[in-house]
Formats: structure tokens, C-alpha cells, sequence
């Protein structure tokens, strides 16, 4: 008997996910299938600031790897180091055991992790917004503040708590910015002590203005409907140092806050560095085919891959969810078409549009180019993702209608603490105690 080919993708994010779901179907088990991942879902990202204001459920953006994508043998571990020449990837698994694995074809989908500046006390005083665990932490401490607030006497220290820091005005930080700002709002409205205490909130970043990826029609309604809610929006402005008293920024104003959320960015994952191969900017160097020039057996696809734009020559595409799933999905055609069971295509990609999701009944979206704000764009902003997530659309859309009719629960789960989720993990679990010394840097 024949021994089946083996294909080992490392990764479970849109790009991971996409591609082993796709080779799945095409292969029909001609080929073994193995998907490398330390979480046994796959995680939906852009609901992630829903999960920490408390409008979702966190299981509702956790799909379960084992029931979307049959056929694909799921290893729960963290990939180490891959041989390129040898053809092995070594990993360590839940339990810390470590291991070895040999492969044919490779599909590198690794993403990134939170990308962190040389900014003085932030690696210790500030958390990201990366997984499950930050937003539920996140959510904690939101709720947390407002409540120690009301519990002070002293109008400094509420003044403090009160006050809400986010670095990052790209997709994440403005969505975090809005829903926390929302979730605290509806805290303080259950406390009679606070009733007329200000909650600050402000959204900083280098850039000239707010969503610098997006048109600047939408980046204006999204400032205009925060701004309307008396968010300060500093353009041009970002930190300069973080202490556990506050915050000082580069125009050197200093703001006390115990809250300060780091939403910059993202980097590759440092795996791609490690192996030796080209690269650019921390990324795999890819032709426009997610091949690896020089190793026909390896893909990459999503954070982890420069891949060259095509639509905008000299350029590589930007590392969005949009450009992960569909390159996860052209690295397992291509992939296939190795094995003569399919067609090998270049990557090309239009943008047909973006959404942000302003909290309440606020959102931008431009849907095939067509500016869109308040409700309409909330309704299509809520659509996409129905439509784009892989599993539990039912769930979500009771949870949003739940929260439409009900009001939000805003208690402290206490599951997980500031320590478990440093800023500079890149582990999608929680730290436990004594192990922080393990964590290598993001």
C-alpha cells in the first residue's frame, strides 16, 4: 500500500483554517492532513471587541476546529522550529511534551502577534487585544475601574480609573475604543456614586487621522460618531512613556489612567524569522503563487507571507483578514494542483469594501465602494459577518438581539488577571502562575 502524502499546516487563523478546510474537500483523504494549532477553534477576530463588551458570548467566536473541518487531523501544540531541509517541524503540545513531525508539502500560516515598541513601561504596564483571554480580562478591568472608582473618596483616583487609554486607531483600536466606551457608560449608569463623574476616553495614534486604511469618507463618520460621544481623538499623537500612575504622551501631556490598551498593530510571528528564508519586514518572501521560490514544497499565506499585490505593483498585500482567507484558500489550490487536483492561479485580490463596527446602532462600511453609516451600515457590517464567520451564526445573531432588547449585564467574571495576558506573550493562553518566565518575547 501506497503511503499517503502528508500535508502539515501551521496555523489555525483565517489563512490556517481556510487552507485545511479547502485541501480537505479537494483531497477527499488522498492525502493526510494536519493542522498545527495551540487552541482547538478558530478564533473570528472582528467580534473579539463585541466578546469584551459583553455583547457576545466568547464560545459564540470560537468555532471548534473539529466540527468545520473533517478530515483534518488537528494537533493541539505550538510549532518550535520548522527543518526546512530535513522536512520536519518540531512542536510542544498542551501538556508541554515536545515532538516531531515530517511533512511533503507545508503550508506556513503562523499569523502575528502584538507588535511592541520600544516605548518605555509598556511592555508592563499596557495589554493587547489579540485572543479570548485579553478580551475577557479586558472586559474585567473595564468593569473593575468604574467600580473602584465609586468605591474612592478621592477625586484623583476616580478621575484616574475613570479614564480610558487606547494606542491604535487602525480597526481593532477604534472598534475596542467604542465598545469599552459604550460598556463603561452602561457601568457607571448602575452606580449612584458616579453620576457625575466624566468617563474619558481617549484614542491615540501617529497617523494624520482615525482608520488610516480605509476611505476618508469612512474614517470621518467614524470620528464624527465617536467624537459625538466625547472621545478625544489624538491624531499625530502616540505614548511616550507608561507608568502604573498613568500615561505621558509624545505631546507631553501626561494623563492618569490604570487603563491604557495597546492596540498598535501586529508583527509575524518571530517563527518566520527563524527559518532562514527570505524575508520582508519579519515576512516570508512568497511568488504570486504562495510558493516559497527555491521550495516547492512550501506555501505561505496570510500575516506570516509577503505576498506581492498585483493590482499595485512593488507592493505586497496588507495583512488583513480578507487577504488571510482568501490566500489560505489560493495556497490549497495551489497546493493541490501539485498533486494534479486543481489549477495553479496567481493571487489576485479587489478589495470590495470594509466595515467597522461604531457600537450601538453606529458602524462605516463602504460595500462595493458605497459610503454607507449609521443603521444601513450597521445592518451591513452584521451581515458580512454572519456571512464570513464558519459556524454558530444562529448563536450570534440571538446574542444581538438579546442585547438589543436587554440590558447589559455588566458584573466581573474574574477569570482571567492582568499577569496571565502580558503584552509581550505570544501564546493565545493564559499565563499561569510560574510560568511567565517561559513566555519569550512577541
Amino acid at each position: 500500500m501506497t503511503k499517503r502524502q502528508r500535508v502539515v499546516v501551521v496555523g489555525g487563523g483565517f489563512a490556517g483554517f481556510t487552507a485545511a478546510r479547502t485541501l480537505s474537500k479537494l483531497a477527499r483523504g488522498a492525502i493526510e492532513i494536519v493542522l498545527i494549532n495551540p487552541t482547538d477553534y478558530f478564533l473570528y477576530l472582528p467580534l473579539l471587541p463585541e466578546v469584551a463588551a459583553g455583547i457576545l458570548d466568547p464560545r459564540k467566536v470560537a468555532i471548534p476546529l473539529a466540527g468545520i473541518c473533517p478530515g483534518v487531523r488537528h494537533l493541539l501544540a505550538s510549532v518550535d522550529s520548522v527543518d526546512v531541509a530535513n522536512r520536519r517541524v518540531r512542536c510542544t503540545d498542551a501538556e508541554g511534551q515536545s515532538r516531531e513531525l515530517g511533512y511533503d508539502r507545508l503550508v506556513l500560516s503562523v499569523g502575528s502577534v502584538n507588535k511592541l515598541l520600544p516605548v518605555p513601561g509598556v511592555a508592563e504596564h499596557a495589554h493587547g487585544f489579540r485572543s479570548i483571554a485579553e478580551a475577557l480580562y479586558l472586559r474585567d478591568h473595564l468593569i473593575r475601574q468604574i467600580e473602584l472608582a465609586d468605591a474612592s473618596d478621592d477625586p484623583a483616583e476616580r478621575r484616574a480609573r475613570c479614564t480610558f487609554v487606547v494606542v491604535g486607531a487602525g480597526y481593532t483600536g477604534t472598534e475596542v475604543a467604542a465598545q469599552g466606551q459604550l460598556l463603561t457608560l452602561d457601568t457607571r449608569r448602575h452606580r449612584s456614586g458616579l453620576h457625575d463623574q466624566q468617563i474619558r476616553w481617549i484614542l491615540a495614534d501617529h497617523a494624520p487621522r482615525i482608520l488610516p486604511e480605509l476611505d476618508e469618507r469612512l474614517s470621518d463618520v467614524a470620528h464624527r460618531t465617536l467624537a459625538g460621544r466625547g472621545m478625544e481623538i489624538r491624531t499625530g499623537t502616540s505614548v511616550a512613556e507608561a507608568t502604573s500612575e498613568g500615561v505621558r504622551l509624545s505631546d507631553g501631556e501626561f494623563v492618569p489612567t490604570r487603563s491604557l490598551i495597546w492596540c498598535v498593530g501586529v508583527r509575524p510571528d518571530p517563527l518566520v524569522e527563524s527559518l532562514g528564508l527570505p524575508t520582508e519586514r519579519g515576512r516570508l518572501l512568497v511568488d504570486e503563487y504562495l510558493g516559497v521560490p527555491g521550495h516547492p514544497e512550501i506555501f505561505a499565506c496570510g500575516d506570516a507571507a509577503a505576498v506581492p499585490d498585483l493590482t499595485r505593483p512593488g507592493e505586497y498585500t496588507a495583512m488583513t483578514a480578507q487577504h488571510a482567507v482568501r490566500q489560505g484558500r489560493r495556497a490549497a489550490l495551489n497546493l493541490a494542483a501539485s498533486y494534479g487536483r486543481a489549477e495553479r492561479e496567481p493571487y489576485r485580490h479587489h478589495d470590495l469594501g470594509f466595515v467597522v463596527d461604531l457600537g450601538g446602532a453606529k458602524a462605516a462600511a463602504d460595500p462595493l465602494r458605497v459610503p454607507l453609516s449609521g443603521l444601513p451600515a450597521k445592518a451591513v457590517t452584521r451581515g458580512y459577518h454572519l456571512l464570513a464567520i464558519p459556524g454558530g451564526r444562529a448563536r450570534i445573531a440571538g446574542n444581538w438581539l438579546l442585547d438589543a432588547l436587554l440590558p447589559r449585564q455588566t458584573v466581573q467574571l474574574d477569570l482571567v488577571r492582568g499577569q496571565e495576558v502580558p503584552l509581550d506573550s505570544s501564546s493565545p493562553y493564559p499565563v499561569l502562575p510560574g510560568e511567565r518566565s517561559k513566555e519569550h518575547a512577541g
